[in-house]
């Protein structure tokens, strides 16, 4: 048998607008999500939650609610906190210091909607009744509700973290010789509420435990399926091998479906003590609740200018809220904010400097981009500078984006940009909005009384990140005795098309027909390991661990056809599922005809060659190129009603380098639902409590979503770099919700600058930019 000769893989799918193969499933109404899994016997869960923010637990008197029928159990930490073996998370690390995380609350409360006690009954009906019944003795206690205040509160959260400070960190201290001696020195405190991922489907779970074989299973809601298998195997002290996960739908994840919460390990220890299955599904209001929070932070951030206007400083000082049971070890992860402050730039010098803190809130968890503030407040910053210079935002970040050409750029915190042209995506935003024209427009309408304004936002992201377990993925590549195809992932799609995108790349890698293709995702027993979706690393890793499973494959399948062909090996073409001559395209034999013999004729096979038609690979990023660097644009025009403060929307444009898209449906899906969230967390959602620590936006009535109503046509264009992985690509999860909310405020903020009036925290709702009006109004009449 000749070796085969490299050849040259046709790409007849990657790059083309496909229709997503879940979408008939889905949309007929035929997904199957954690709700609908029904087992034999199965139990339903429902948790006694604090009604305070901080306090005492003397007692807990379950008489009343056991003694209702259908009530199997309530427990308590007393019963479910002592079986915790461990409970690290790998995007941490087994040896990371963490915080507290006891899966029930124990001896304290540390925030309204905390996890008291358990309630095991028949239905969800009985034990939402029972919930009622159970009577917990508390003593309530001052909590530190504001983070703003927590480093110098009375009140501890935790009595191991007596000032509320979890941590920090530090880069180059800022050179204040430079800010002195600047030309232009722009400083502005920004301010960035509390929003949350608010996921179509809750988080929810049904574990299963055989005693008799000591083996778990767990159908879930997750963005991780091998590492909720590896955490539950963890947390109950069982081998991996007797864990199983399965995840087939899962409606939206957002970040708060990567690593299992307190929820979580509290129905997966609380199975082991029931007679079947139990089932948790978080309804709307404890996912508001306690499901987590996300992005508050407070900081002031500052840039120097040279008399042109080229920036030659930027320094950015923050404080980050991370509630009271953060998941995981959120130091490290905040770090970015200020690591990715300098964003898409060129900036000679930067410095950060940021404590996370402790209150007594919902804990942080990820949401799409949660370094997002970064982007926020450094495109607040350099509209406003360019209005106090007297240049317009178009011009001030076209003298200081990044252009191809500097290509590879260190920014000065020592993150290594490269296969990026920040400079391209603007421009051509720029051009698709027609920004002249805007202004003649802008200048027309305020003449006639009407505000409108434009907003620009630009940012570079990380995206496939390789370090830690997110440096591997796994594929398994199979043709089946039908000459059939599937492709078994990891998976975690939340949403984001795996299911569709695996199946292009692997229809080419193999040269098959892609309706001969369908994969296999999210059942731990049957796909390798991988780390899941977050990061925005799905595209990336995902490419790499099927390009190495399908080489492998198509080498065998290639040895395969030329030994029936009777030909050597570098004369065969994939292609349409079949194996083809290349010197005579008469001759060929079909994917289905290999399949039969390999299968059920293998002593006709050629001594040596194997009959296996399968493949499993794991592709690991190379550490030379662990980042796959995406960035975009964003431009955004709307029209405020001065009286009203009502914000109306008119064109949203966004320019994105993701490099080569695998399916441009998909990617423009990705970025116009990012898009969306981060609309939302400019104008709408706000996850309020007041000064005693209750909630005061626990349903859609108080925390307002954006809508068909608030949201324009997205328009879009693509700047095509090659990233430095498999095939070029980048991942697309998380751009859309970092560079929209900034682009949003800025529109806001163009369209008032004639009133005096910025808008620096958030959400830009009508009443605060009502507020805004007024006290410039009142400002203007006392200085006159």
């Amino acid at each position: 048998m000749t070796s085969a000769a490299p050849e040259t893989v046709t790409t007849r799918y990657a790059g083309r607008r496909v229709e997503r193969v879940e979408d008939t499933r889905l949309l007929t109404g035929r997904g199957t999500f954690v709700d609908d899994i029904v087992r034999p016997g199965m139990l339903h869960a429902c948790f006694v939650r604090s009604p305070f923010a901080h306090a005492k637990i003397n007692g807990i008197d379950a008489t009343e609610a056991l003694a209702l029928p259908g009530v199997r159990a309530v427990f308590t930490a007393a019963d479910i906190n002592p079986e915790v073996k461990e409970a690290w998370h790998a995007v941490a690390g087994r040896d990371m210091p963490d915080t507290p995380r006891p899966p029930l609350a124990e001896g304290e409360v540390k925030f309204v909607g905390d996890p008291v006690a358990i309630v095991i009954a028949e239905s969800r009906y009985v034990a939402e009744d029972a919930v009622d019944l159970v009577e917990v003795d508390y003593e309530p206690l001052p909590a530190v509700v504001d983070f703003r205040t927590a480093l110098t509160s009375p009140v501890a959260v935790h009595d191991a973290y007596p000032d509320n400070n979890a941590g920090g960190m530090a880069g180059a201290p800022p050179d204040e010789e430079t800010f002195d001696s600047a030309a232009h020195v722009v400083k502005e405190h920004v301010y960035q509420q509390v929003y949350v991922p608010v996921p179509i489907e809750t988080r929810g779970l049904v574990v299963e435990w055989q005693a008799s074989a000591g083996e778990l299973t767990i159908w879930a809601s997750t963005q991780t399926p091998h590492e909720l298998r590896a955490f539950a195997a963890r947390l109950l002290g069982i081998p991996a091998q007797h864990v199983r996960v399965i995840m087939r739908d899962t409606g939206g994840g957002f970040g708060q479906k990567v690593v299992p919460m307190r929820e979580d390990m509290c129905i997966m220890l609380a199975a082991r003590k029931t007679a079947g299955a139990l089932k948790w599904i978080e309804d709307r209001r404890e996912n508001l609740m306690s499901a987590g929070q996300s992005r508050h932070v407070d900081g002031d951030v500052r840039m120097a200018f040279d008399p042109d206007g080229n920036i030659l400083a930027a320094d950015i000082d923050f404080v980050q809220d991370i509630g009271a049971y953060p998941t995981p070890y959120p130091v490290l992860t905040t770090a970015a904010i200020g690591m990715f402050f300098p964003g898409p730039y060129r900036v000679p010098k930067a410095s950060f400097n940021y404590k996370t803190v402790f209150s007594n809130t919902a804990g942080l968890h990820a949401y799409r981009g949660p370094w997002q503030y970064e982007t926020l407040s450094r495109e607040i910053l350099l509209d406003i500078a360019a209005r106090k210079i007297g240049i317009d935002p178009v011009e001030l970040r076209r003298r200081n984006l990044l252009r191809r050409d500097e290509m590879p750029y260190f920014n000065p915190n020592g993150m290594p940009y490269d296969h990026v042209a920040p400079a391209e995506t603007f421009e051509q935003a720029v051009k698709i909005l027609d920004h002249e024209g805007f202004r003649k427009q802008q200048a027309e309408a305020l003449a006639q009384g009407r505000y409108i304004g434009l907003g620009f936002s630009a940012y570079i992201e990380p995206t496939g990140a390789a370090t830690g377990h997110l440096a591997s993925e796994g594929a398994t590549i199979r043709m089946e005795s039908t000459g059939k195809i599937n492709v078994y992932v990891n998976g975690g799609s939340t949403g984001n098309s795996l299911e569709t995108t695996v199946i292009q790349l692997t229809a080419d890698a193999l040269g098959a027909d892609i309706d001969d293709v369908a994969t296999i995702q999210g059942d731990t027993a049957v796909t390798p390991y991988g780390a899941g979706t977050q990061g925005s690393r799905s595209a990336p890793m995902t490419a790499g661990a099927v390009n190495e499973a399908g080489t492998m494959l198509r080498n065998q399948i290639v040895a395969m056809a030329a030994a029936w062909l009777g030909v050597e090996e570098p004369e065969i073409e994939l292609g349409g599922s079949k194996a083809t001559v290349r010197s005579d395209p008469d001759k060929s034999v079909t994917f289905g005809q290999l399949a039969y013999r390999a299968y059920y004729e293998p002593q006709q096979l050629p001594p040596g060659l194997s009959a296996s038609l399968e493949a499993t690979a794991r592709y690991t990023a190379p550490p030379t190129a662990p980042i796959h660097w995406a960035n975009a644009t964003h431009a955004c025009t709307c029209e405020v009603d001065i009286e009203t403060g009502q914000v109306t929307l008119t064109r949203y444009i966004v320019s994105e380098d993701v490099g080569p898209m695998i399916n441009p449906n998909v990617v423009e899906g990705q970025i116009a639902g990012g898009t969306v969230q981060g609309i939302g967390g400019a104008l709408l959602e706000q996850l309020a409590y007041d000064d005693a620590g209750n909630p005061l936006s626990s349903t859609f009535v108080d925390y307002l979503l954006p809508t068909a109503t608030e949201v324009p046509a997205i328009e879009y264009g693509h700047v095509e770099i090659p990233g430095p992985g498999v095939g070029g690509y980048k991942g697309a999860g998380e751009g859309g919700a970092i560079g929209s909310t900034p682009a949003v405020i800025n529109a806001v903020n163009d369209a008032l600058a004639p009133l005096g009036v910025t808008i620096t925290t958030l959400p830009a709702s009508p009443a605060a930019i009502s507020a805004a009006i007024e006290a410039a109004i009142e400002t203007r009449g006392k200085d006159h």
